[in-house]
C-alpha cells in the first residue's frame, strides 16, 4: 500500500509538467511494494542477508571513497567484487532515528522514534512496527543482531521483542556510560546483553569489535548450507557495530597501525569484514549470501583526531547536509550484484525494507511504509525508484530533494565552535544557519553554490512539494503537525491540516 500523501503528490507533479524532473517523481512516488518483485526462482534457495551498520562512519572514510591515512583492503574488496553506491541517504542524521527507518523502511517521525533514546526513555519502537527482521523470521529465516540496538532499552522494546532470534550487544550508544569523554556523566553502568539478560557492565571498549565479530562468525557457522551440519535454513545477520563512535576502542592486536586512533578503528572494521566474509566461504554461503555495509550516518567532527571524514561533503552528524545523510553504501552478493561497478542512482535506508522483502519473497507490512523496492538498482537491472525525499532533523523539515535538486528551508544546524575536540575530548557545538537556498547535487555534493536566484520554478516546485511532506509527516518549524504520523502519546494525535 502506498501512503496517500505518496499518491497526492504524483498526481500534482503530473499537473506540473513544466518541471524538468516531475514525470520521473510522480513515477517513483506511484511505486507499490509489490510482494516477491524480483524474487529468485521458486527453486533457488531464498538467499542469507548480512547487514553491517556502522555508527558515525564518514562518507570518506573508506579507501575506495578517497580515505588516506589508513587502510580498508577488505572493503575496498568488497567494493571491486561488487557495488560502491555514491548516493546512498540516510534518514536522519543520528543514531536511534536512524535505525528506526532502516528496520521499518518509515521515515523516523512517521514511526515516532526520534533522536538518540538512553536509559531514561520510556517506550521505543512501537510493537504495531514490523521490524525488517519480523518479516524475515515470518519468511522462514533465522535471526540475528550483534550489537548496538537503540529502539528501546525496556524489555518489551528490545530485539528479541522485534523478530530477532538472538541478540548479543548493548541497548544504546557507547558513550551513554558513567564517564563521557574522560568527564563524569549522570549514566547508569552501560549494560551488554546477551539474549534478554544483562551479562555484564561496562564492556571493554578495546575488545568490543573483536568480541562482536567473533559471535557474528559464529552465527554463520551454525548456519552452513555445506559440510557437517549443513542446513538450508536462510539467515538475517544484523551486525550493527558500536564503532567509530566514541569512545573508540580497538584491539591491542590492531592498535597504532594507521596514522590517527581513528584511522585504527576503522582498519578493525575492515578486519571485523574480512572475517565474516571468509566465514561465508567456509560454510558454502558466499554465494547464496547479500553483503551490505553502510553507516547509520556521517561523522561527528566534534571529537577531531576521534572522528571520521565527510570525503568533502558540507556538514556532519546532526545536520541535513550531505555530509550529515551521505554515507558508503557497498553492495556483494556473487552473481547477482555487479562486479567493478560505482552506481549514482540515488537510494536511502528507507529502501533497505522493501528490498529486502522483495528479493527475498517475504510479505510486505501491513502499514504503509515510506522506502520503495530498489531491487532494480541493486541487481544493476533498472534505476531507482526513488527521486525524491524529504530531510527532517527531529520533526523539523529542514530539506527536501527531488531529482538532482536540494532546497534547504531557514533552520540553524551544528557546526564546530573552534578548532575540533582531540584525543576523545570533545569541542562544543557552535550555531550555524542557513536561509532559503538550493543546490544542484549533481554539480555541486558539497552544497556550496546555492543557486535559488537562478532557478525560481525549481525552488517554487520543491516548496510544493515540501508542503505536501508537511500534511503528511509534519514540521515543528511551520507548525504543521501531520497527519500520517503513528504511536504518538494519548492526547497527542496529528490534527488534521487544511488540504
Amino acid at each position: 500500500m502506498v501512503p496517500q500523501w505518496q499518491v497526492r503528490e504524483a498526481v500534482a507533479m503530473v499537473v506540473r509538467r513544466s518541471f524538468a524532473v516531475a514525470a520521473p517523481v510522480a513515477l517513483a512516488l506511484l511505486c507499490t511494494l509489490l510482494p516477491g518483485q524480483d524474487a529468485p526462482p521458486a527453486k533457488e534457495p531464498l538467499p542469507n542477508v548480512v547487514l553491517v551498520f556502522c555508527d558515525d562512519l564518514g562518507y570518506g572514510d573508506l579507501g575506495c571513497q578517497g580515505a588516506t591515512g589508513h587502510r580498508t583492503p577488505v572493503l575496498d574488496r568488497l567494493a571491486a567484487e561488487g557495488t560502491r553506491f555514491t548516493d546512498f541517504s540516510v534518514a536522519q542524521a543520528v543514531c536511534g532515528a536512524s535505525r528506526a527507518a532502516l528496520l521499518t523502511g518509515c521515515y523516523p517521525n512517521r514511526v515516532n522514534l526520534l533522536g538518540a533514546p538512553n536509559h531514561t526513555q520510556k517506550g521505543g519502537l512501537a510493537l504495531s512496527e514490523e521490524t525488517l527482521a519480523e518479516l524475515l523470521r515470518a519468511r522462514g529465516y533465522a535471526t540475528c543482531i550483534v550489537g548496538k540496538w537503540h529502539l528501546g532499552h525496556e524489555p518489551t522494546h528490545l530485539p528479541m521483542a522485534q523478530g530477532f532470534d538472538e541478540w548479543f550487544g548493548l541497548p544504546y550508544s557507547n558513550d551513554m556510560a558513567p564517564t563521557e569523554g574522560g568527564t563524569k556523566s549522570s549514566y547508569p553502568p552501560l549494560p551488554l546483553f546477551d539474549g534478554e539478560k544483562v551479562v555484564e557492565t561496562q564492556p571493554a571498549m578495546d575488545t568490543l569489535t573483536t568480541r562482536y565479530t567473533a559471535r557474528a562468525v559464529q552465527f554463520v557457522e551454525r548456519h552452513a548450507r555445506s559440510g557437517a551440519g549443513a542446513t538450508e535454513q536462510p539467515f538475517f545477520l544484523y551486525l550493527a557495530h558500536a564503532m567509530p563512535h566514541v569512545p573508540l576502542g580497538v584491539h591491542p592486536d590492531r592498535k597504532g597501525k594507521a596514522s590517527t586512533p581513528y584511522g585504527d578503528v576503522v582498519q578493525e572494521l575492515d578486519w571485523s569484514t574480512g572475517e565474516v566474509l571468509r566465514a561465508l566461504e567456509r560454510t558454502g554461503n558466499a554465494r547464496r549470501t547479500l553483503f551490505l555495509f553502510t553507516s547509520d550516518n556521517g561523522p561527528w567532527l566534534p571529537y577531531g583526531n576521534h572522528a571520521g571524514s565527510t570525503g568533502g561533503l558540507r556538514g556532519a552528524k546532526g545536520t541535513t547536509f550531505e555530509g550529515g545523510v551521505r554515507v558508503p553504501c557497498i553492495a556483494w552478493w556473487p552473481g547477482k550484484v555487479p562486479s567493478g561497478r560505482v552506481e549514482s542512482g540515488f537510494w536511502s535506508t528507507l529502501d533497505v525494507l522493501p528490498t529486502l522483502v522483495a528479493l527475498t519473497g517475504a510479505a510486505p507490512p501491513k502499514l504503509p511504509v515510506d522506502g520503495l523496492d530498489a531491487s532494480a538498482l541493486l541487481l544493476g537491472r533498472g534505476p531507482s525508484p526513488r527521486t525524491s525525499m524529504g530531510f527532517w532533523w527531529g520533526r523539523e523539515l529542514q530539506a527536501v530533494r527531488v531529482g538532482t535538486w536540494k532546497l534547504h528551508f531557514p533552520h540553524a544546524y551544528r557546526t564546530l565552535e573552534g578548532p575540533p575536540g582531540k584525543d576523545g575530548k570533545r569541542v562544543a557545538d557552535g550555531n550555524g544557519r542557513t536561509g532559503l537556498a538550493l543546490f544542484d547535487l549533481a554539480k555541486d555534493p558539497a552544497e556550496q553554490q546555492d543557486v535559488a536566484a537562478a532557478h525560481p520554478k525549481v525552488v517554487a516546485e520543491l516548496e510544493a512539494f515540501a508542503a505536501t511532506a508537511r500534511r503528511e509527516l509534519g514540521d515543528t518549524a511551520t507548525k504543521v503537525r501531520g497527519d500520517g504520523l503513528r504511536n504518538l502519546p494519548a492526547g497527542d494525535a496529528p490534527g488534521r491540516n487544511p488540504r
